[in-house]
């Protein structure tokens, strides 16, 4: 603990349940925190000193040893390191799993790796996962093939058996109906009434024998119908297949499982991963990502660069099955006292108490030699314990308690804007930086941005005091300081003087690629708005609705020279993704210079063939003819038909650009700065994109299409009209107090008044 380690890259990856017990200084057997009594850490419990080390500075638990002098010596009587307290934030323990349990970020989200890996889907996985279905582990196919012959032969046999009662049956109705005949004949002398009864008991035979056919069908088509589903789910059952409670119930109680092996929860995906031959998995995929074609193409593409990449990072599959769940150190999760007597604690710990609890009984149930169907809810019930700690967002407990605050788990801790790597790593307080709200700047230049005066003062003040030293206008440090806090205008001469060639660099979260940061010489401006060159905007993907910016001021001379070369905004003008410009005059910018160069179709052709560009310049500033008028002119030896706006944006482009006799549309736009950027230095590219964007913002504005406050005229006579308008509707308000009009009448004409 008294060496720093000191680390340049950090490398997130799978750990193996032999690389957690390397980290764990011993086993989280019980959920207790600290004792009511004495206030120290419970033995064994979540801030046990013995495994994550004395509370106090070179004390063991039970005070035997204190000091330093006893520095690494282990208690014999309590256990516990004589140390620092501050190894509680580096030592790990870690909780036996009683049942094996899949980590929720490889088997929930897109792409779900557990659902690439086993080709099973995610909705099936997360059934297996929650004990809702079986998986089939192994199919032995000759026992099936079996299996499936037996059944077809056992359909055969009960429609003959059937039959056969059937016919059985039948011969016993005929024989009872043949004794009833004989016996009415001896009762019955009448000849007539004698026939009439024979014919009645004939015919009652007849529909018993027709009613017992009719069973039969019924109960052929019954016992058919089973037999059939029940041969179609045999049939279908293939390693990885799921069978639901029903399903395999049926099986069980018609053909037994001897064919097939069946599972549930992590632990059987366990079995598989470790049953899986990982070297022929991936000449599989080869083979079938060389061969198919669409959907099946694109999802043997994904498993092939899964299996393949853990491969590459010497990743076991079957890490993503956790039976070795990690606990971290105490006080990454602490528990303070507060000033009532009561505690206030990271929710970290009751997450963690949870599993303890949890994991316990399951332990417990199975020394008990518990019913599957206990064990089964138990095993479900720590694989969300686990959910919870892990991602309480993507738990399916979660989902169900919605109305109660959820805990912060660990992913919340790492993710998102208030997460570790955002907010404490990425995102830390640095000197000689500012935020500020961001405005446009049309009249900057792309390599310039504004600067508050007031913020840039704060950023440049040691330079501003050493030059305050050097000019004689102070003697020492206290006194600049003194000057300074004056702000009288020689201060603002010098910072004007400092910042003119001092770049500074701009940022705006999140810095998703190399444009998020860039650098800009500041122009000193008024006010607390930072001010960004608008063709900017797209590599920091920024909008002028309330974005902020943060500026950083890089102090050395290397850091200057490296700002300029490779930071600054006119290095930075093609998209690192595709290298396609991405600092381009668009949105009023295209919109001005598209109106400056389009024809207006109300115009007639100009009568007047201009001998040169300037020529027809001058008559359109003696307002002999519309800017968007259509007309023709020489240009050198060559006859032309265009207006004069066209002419007016051909004169900012060089003339290896121009002549553009076209609508200038953003790709328009576009395709001049791509050829620019292909044939001209910096300098040159720099300067056609801050022309571009002067014409356009100016001749947006000439057009008229964009409204602002002053376009919005008040009507001079609004009082009066108002006034009067009141007098109106209290006058239609009296006459339905009066009863003259109804309500509805009523509503009408106030809207009439108001509308006209």
């Amino acid at each position: 603990m008294d060496k720093v380690v000191d680390f340049s890259r950090l490398k997130i990856k799978l750990a193996s349940p032999e690389t957690v017990l390397s980290w764990s200084k011993g086993e989280v057997i019980k959920p207790e925190t600290i004792n009511y009594r004495t206030l120290k850490p419970e033995k064994d419990g979540l801030f046990c000193e013995r495994i994550f080390g004395p509370t106090k500075d070179w004390e063991c638990y039970c005070g035997k040893y204190k000091r330093i002098r006893y520095r690494g010596i282990i208690c014999d009587r309590c256990g516990v390191e004589v140390t620092q307290s501050r190894v509680r934030r580096e030592r790990m323990g870690h909780i036996n799993l009683a049942s094996p349990v899949a980590h929720i970020w490889y088997f929930k989200g897109a792409p779900s790796k557990l659902s690439l890996l086993l080709d099973i889907s995610p909705r099936d996985l997360e059934a297996v996962i929650y004990f809702a279905q079986y998986l089939v582990i192994e199919v032995d196919k000759e026992k099936k093939k079996e299996i499936v012959k037996e059944m077809e032969k056992e359909i055969e046999e009960k429609a003959t058996v059937l039959e056969k009662n059937l016919e059985r049956q039948i011969k016993q109705i005929e024989k009872t109906t043949e004794k009833e005949i004989s016996q009415t004949k001896k009762k019955i002398k009448n000849k007539e009434q004698q026939l009439l009864a024979c014919e009645e008991l004939k015919l009652r035979a007849k529909q018993k024998i027709q009613g017992l056919r009719d069973e039969l069908i019924l109960e052929q088509e019954k016992a058919q119908e089973e037999s059939k589903s029940l041969l179609d789910l045999i049939q279908r059952i293939k390693k990885l297949s799921l069978l639901t409670e029903d399903e395999y119930f049926r099986l069980a109680t018609a053909r037994g499982l001897s064919f097939l092996k069946v599972g549930m929860g992590a632990e059987v995906l366990l079995e598989v991963i470790k049953n899986l031959d990982l070297e022929k998995l991936l000449v599989e995929l080869r083979q079938e990502v060389k061969e198919s074609t669409g959907a099946r193409h694109i999802k043997a593409t994904k498993r092939l660069i899964l299996i393949e990449g853990m491969k590459k990072a010497e990743v076991n599959p079957a890490w993503m099955i956790l039976q070795i769940l990690p606990v971290i150190p105490p006080d990454l999760r602490p528990m303070v006292q507060l000033a009532g007597g009561r505690f206030a604690t990271s929710d970290l710990n009751d997450l963690y108490r949870r599993i303890i609890n949890r994991n316990n009984r399951l332990k417990h149930l199975i020394d008990l030699g518990a019913p599957q169907i206990i064990l089964r809810n138990e095993k479900r019930m720590l694989q969300e314990a686990v959910d919870s700690l892990i991602d309480a967002s993507k738990s399916p407990i979660q989902r169900l308690r919605r109305q109660v605050k959820p805990s912060r788990c660990l992913s919340d801790i790492l993710r998102g804007k208030q997460g570790r790597f955002r907010q404490n790593l990425l995102g830390k307080r640095v000197d000689y930086s500012g935020r500020s709200v961001i405005v446009v700047g049309p009249e900057l230049k792309l390599t310039h941005c504004g600067l508050p005066k007031e913020m840039a003062l704060e950023m440049f003040k040691p330079f501003v005091l050493r030059e305050l030293i050097l000019s004689g206008m102070a003697p020492n440090v206290k006194s600049a300081k003194y000057t300074l806090e004056h702000r009288p205008p020689e201060v603002f001469d010098i910072l004007e003087k400092i910042t003119k060639d001092h770049l500074v660099l701009l940022n705006r979260a999140p810095t998703l690629h190399k444009l998020g940061i860039q650098a800009f010489y500041p122009i000193l401006v008024e006010g607390n708005a930072i001010r960004i060159h608008p063709c900017v905007c797209k590599g920091y993907n920024a909008d002028f609705d309330g974005d902020q910016m943060a500026v950083h001021v890089p102090l050395g001379k290397k850091s200057q020279e490296e700002a300029a070369q490779y930071l600054r905004s006119d290095n930075n003008l093609l998209k690192p993704a595709d290298g396609s410009p991405v600092a381009i005059p668009d949105k009023e910018m295209a919109l001005g210079c598209y109106y400056l160069t389009s024809i207006d179709s109300r115009l007639e052709l100009f009568p007047t063939v201009f001998i040169s560009p300037q020529e027809a310049i001058l008559a359109y500033q003696e307002g002999k003819l519309e800017l968007r008028q259509p007309m023709k002119v020489y240009l050198g030896k060559e006859l032309i038909e265009t207006t004069i706006g066209r002419i007016i944006f051909n004169e900012i482009l060089p003339d290896e650009l121009s002549f553009v006799n076209d609508n200038v549309r953003q790709r328009t736009i576009q395709s001049l700065v791509t050829r620019a950027i292909q044939i001209f230095d910096k300098e040159r590219i720099v300067k056609l994109i801050d022309d571009l964007k002067d014409l356009g913002f100016y001749f947006s504005t000439q057009s008229g299409l964009s409204v602002g406050i002053f376009d919005c005229k008040l009507y001079p006579d609004k009082e009066e009209f108002v006034k009067e308008s009141n007098k109106k509707a209290d006058q239609l308000e009296h006459n339905l107090a009066e009863g003259l009009i109804t309500e509805e009448e009523k509503k009408r004409l106030v809207q009439e008044i108001w509308r006209d």
